[in-house]
Order: C-alpha cells, then structure tokens, then sequence
C-alpha cells in the first residue's frame, strides 16, 4: 500500500493512489516515505561484551593484571572523595597510563578497542536485524548508550554499525594527550540520550533543542519504537523510561548474577524481557526483536490508514460531495 500527499486549497491530506483518482480537482501530490524508524539501543559493557571493555587489554597495559585492583581502586577514590564513579573511573584511566609511561591517545584507546570482544553472535547480529526490517518495510538505526569510554567504541569491531556512540569521552591537549573528560555518562546521562533520540539531535553539547516542545507525532523517532537493551543498575531508568512509554525494553545477562537481576527486573515489570546474552540468529533475542518490529510496523500502518479514513472524509467535506 502506497501513501501520497496531496494538496488542495493549499491543505495537506493523506490518501491513497485510488482516493487521488477519485478526486480529478487535485493537481499536487508527492509519494510519501511510510518507512516508520525504529531506534534500538544499546548499553555496552555486560550487553554487547562480556565484563568491562578496558578489561580485554587497556588495564593489563597499565599494569593491572589482576583487574579487581583497578576497580578496587576507583572505588576507594570515590568513597575518599564523595565522587562520582564513572568520573573516577576515568581519572584513573588517565592517571595510571602516565604512570605506566603510556600516553592517554584517542588512537591509543581506539587500538584498545579492538581487543573487546563480544557476546555470541553480536558481529552478525545488526546485519540479520537490518535485512529483516528491510524486508518488512521497516527503516532501523543502531545507537550505543554507555558509560564506557567512546573512542574504545569507536575502535570495536562493531563501531560501523552505530548511528551515533553516546558514550564518555576525553578532551585532549595541543599534544594529543588525555587532560580531562569531556562527557561523563551517568544513568542520568543516559536517559537524556533517549530524548536526544527521540528529537532527532546528534550533538552532545546540545542544551536548546533538546528542552525545545516538540509535538510527539513530529519527533524522528517516537518512543514506542525504541527497543532498549541494557544488563545494569545505570541502565534502569532508561529500561524504564521506554518501557513506561510504549517501547520495548530487555534485560540482557551474561552470568548467573546477572539472570538474577534480570529475573528481579522482569519481576518488576521494569522491562518487558529478560534475555541470555545470546544474539544469534536461532536464539531467542532475535525471534523476539523480529516480532516487535512486526508489531511496530503492523501499528504505523494501521494509523496511517486511519489518517488516510479521516482525511478523505476531509476531501469530501472540502469538496461539497456527498459519501456514495
């Protein structure tokens, strides 16, 4: 079914190719793109790979070959400090590669990044996604939304499959060198990236558009179709913000602490989903993801057959026809 706008007496109206031959009086008319966008979304470390990214090589080149003592010690700055954990996590990032004599480079972190790896069938995971939603009719963006460090994103093996990587980032000096971080994501944090989503706004820096009224009918991508999976606590009131607001939330585990908290979330009714880090084509995530974009593709065209009800009514009320 194809959808075209029409113009009469200067007025938009929704119709179809066989309302537009009934009425001879409409001399403009464009094709419409009816591809809804489906935003899914992702948090990183615990959901796409297992354990934190900078355990796969960045704190053993720093000197923590026992990773605990590196986590132990952003925590014990943090409770010293009264400070937040991902700004400490961070800082120390940078402070101990001086230390080691390692420079804190964006190409250092992004060469890092390609040491992560990933939870089975995460690599083939977006190019089965992208070809389902092409043949149903269906347009499909991936975004990262992580308290992980970006440029290690942008380094992945997965980094080309990102719409857009909200994610912490570092500024850099004249030289190039790590000097202090420029976007700390917290669960707060994330929770505005949805919205940045639901406008339609790429930029990080961005304080105006986002606090802009825009009606819901006109935002890129509405929040019930937003598909979110995250594995932890920062990743809850985005779970939940989606979840609240039409779209589909997953809780994704990796070990058997993790199914718990899962079970708790789902439980909760937090989320809509609680699933095995399994992305494979024959695993359960992928069934479901497949059928909720069913579903949002089924409800977008069904409102614009609905839109396309009331405005040939519309045309026949402009028009001064009576209904046969």
């Amino acid at each position: 079914m194809h959808f075209f706008l029409a113009i009469f007496n200067k007025k938009p109206y929704l119709c179809t190719r066989k309302s537009l031959k009934t009425f001879k009086t409409f001399r403009t008319f464009k094709p419409l793109n009816m591809l809804p966008t489906v935003a899914l979304i992702y948090d990183f470390d615990g959901t796409l790979a297992p354990g934190n990214m900078q355990e796969f090589g960045l704190l053993q080149a720093i000197g923590y070959t026992n990773p605990a003592k590196f986590w132990n010690l952003c925590d014990q700055i943090a409770k010293t400090n009264d400070a937040g954990g991902i700004a400490v996590v961070m800082y120390a990032i940078q402070a101990e590669a001086q230390r080691a004599g390692i420079r804190c480079t964006r190409d250092m972190l992004r060469e890092f990044g390609k040491t992560v790896r990933f939870f089975s069938g995460v690599t083939e995971w977006f190019d089965h996604i992208n070809a389902y939603a092409a043949q149903i009719g269906v347009e499909v963006k991936h975004y990262v939304n992580s308290s992980g460090v970006k440029e290690m994103i942008e380094g992945c093996a997965i980094a080309k499959q990102f719409e857009q990587i909200y994610a912490c980032t570092y500024l850099y000096d004249s030289n190039g060198d790590a000097c202090w971080p420029s976007v700390v994501v917290d669960y707060t944090k994330k929770t505005q990236f949805l919205f940045k989503i639901n406008k339609g706004i790429r930029e990080v820096s961005d304080r105006v558009r986002i606090n802009e009224f825009v009606p819901s009918n006109e935002r890129p991508v509405p929040f019930e179709r937003m598909i979110y999976f995250g594995d932890g606590e920062t990743d809850v009131p985005c779970m939940r913000t989606v979840k609240s607001n039409g779209g589909h939330s997953f809780a994704v585990y990796g070990n058997e602490k993790k199914r718990a908290l899962a079970q708790q979330l789902l439980s909760e009714g937090r989320v809509n989903f609680a699933c095995a880090a399994d992305y494979t084509e024959d695993g359960q995530m992928m069934e479901i993801v497949k059928r909720i974009l069913d579903k949002i593709k089924a409800d977008y065209t069904l409102s614009q057959h609905q839109s396309v009800n009331r405005d040939t009514l519309n045309m026949y009320s402009a028009l001064g026809d009576t209904m046969e």
